[in-house]
């Protein structure tokens, strides 16, 4: 596998990130570097992680990952955009609005994106990088394009929503409930 095709491979894994990423922008509503800086890198992390531990795991347990993969990463995104957008309805003194800025919301959002990179890290085991070393740079890429796209996201999302008042929590909520549906349905009808 060259470059070119590794890079490619970070930049369509790091899609689910943008997406989110603006979404979370969105809400935000103003530049948090702290709080974008963890979100992007919680994102980046996971994407390098994943990989990674799907490589690690190709020999003993990838039939049992590619089994249930996309159903977690599924209910996770549904999960949380089912509330965002049952929030969205609720009248502005009782809503709980869906918190990017959360710890848990990061994390359950960093793990619902980066499943699909397990995959990744299988095919990786299965054409040949066998060592460490062969790995690292694949990992270290996509790890960056998600840290770098997530932040980009988060900054577009920010300048979107301050410039529009439409009801974002919906929106986003919609968002996420769509990238799950995605996901399901890429694993169930073409793989």
């Amino acid at each position: 596998m060259n470059n070119l095709e590794i890079w490619m491979i970070a930049v369509s894994l790091a899609m689910d990130c943008l997406a989110v990423s603006i979404t979370s922008g969105i809400i935000l509503k103003k530049t948090k570097w702290k709080t974008m800086l963890c979100m992007a890198f919680s994102f980046g992390f996971f994407q390098a992680a994943m990989p990674f531990l799907g490589w690690l795991g190709a020999s003993r347990f990838s039939h049992e990952i590619e089994n249930i993969d996309h159903w977690i990463a599924f209910i996770l995104l549904l999960f949380i955009g089912g509330k965002m957008v049952w929030e969205s309805f609720k009248e502005e003194d009782c809503r709980h609005e869906y918190n990017p800025s959360s710890p848990k919301v990061v994390l359950a959002l960093s793990v619902a994106t980066s499943i699909d990179a397990l995959a990744i890290g299988i095919t990786f085991a299965f054409l040949g990088m066998n060592t460490i070393h062969s790995i690292l740079s694949p990992i270290l890429i996509i790890g960056f394009v998600s840290f770098a796209m997530s932040l980009i996201g988060l900054l577009f999302g920010i300048f979107f929503g301050c410039r529009h008042n439409l009801r974002m929590e919906l929106w986003g909520g919609i968002v996420l409930i769509i990238i799950g549906i995605k996901i399901l349905i890429e694993h169930l009808f073409f793989n």
